[in-house]
């Protein structure tokens, strides 16, 4: 197996372990602290479209982040797996909470029958979870290649990519690969790191 794949793959079972025994009350405490802080910087909360995501596995929740920025007249994408083609996300305009479904591998996605597709204006800022990042922006997922392949893409170039994560998450290096999109900036309930730009 290639060194950084194992690597990553240790790292992963570690975090996610660490991740996954948080009590509720804790990931409640954390996810409140890290989106006000998100709310805090005006750059962010003045987005009038951004990409958010629902969590899973005790992941931050980034709610409250959602419902202030609709409340402020954003508009809110959420991303939906292609069917077919692993690998591949689709951006959905969400204007309720209540317009979700599980989609693959149990994610909240936006339905399809009640959502409509991203128009062709990409979001002003993208937050997006991840297992751990690192100093330089890097990211470590699951080990899909979603997010990487999204942040490829040419109309997202622009796009602030915010990592939403517990302190815990945070490493000095992350093993990287050619195709990793990194981050502007990693929020965790201490700290608002900006790395570029």
């Amino acid at each position: 197996m290639n060194p950084t794949v194992s690597q990553k793959n240790a790292l992963r079972t570690r975090l996610l372990s660490q991740r996954g025994s948080l009590a509720p009350a804790a990931v409640r405490r954390d996810s409140h602290a890290a989106t006000q802080r998100f709310l805090d910087d005006p750059r962010l909360a003045g987005a009038h479209c951004a990409l958010l995501y629902l969590p899973v596995k005790n992941e931050i929740d980034p709610r409250d982040v959602i419902e202030t920025l609709m409340r402020r007249g954003a508009t809110i994408l959420l991303p939906r797996c292609r069917d077919g083609e692993p690998g591949e996300l689709d951006l959905y305009r969400v204007d309720c909470l209540e317009h979700v479904c599980p989609g693959r591998f149990g994610i909240l996605e936006p339905d399809p029958g009640r959502c409509r597709p991203a128009q062709a204006t990409p979001p002003e800022v993208a937050v997006v979870p991840g297992v751990a990042f690192d100093r330089q922006g890097y990211r470590l997922g699951f080990g899909g290649g979603y997010y990487d392949r999204l942040f490829a893409r040419p109309e997202m170039a622009r796009t602030l990519r915010i990592g939403l994560a517990y302190d815990f998450q945070v490493v000095d290096r992350l093993p990287v690969e050619p195709w990793d999109q990194p981050m502007h900036a990693v929020c965790t309930p201490k700290e608002l790191t900006w790395i570029s730009p």
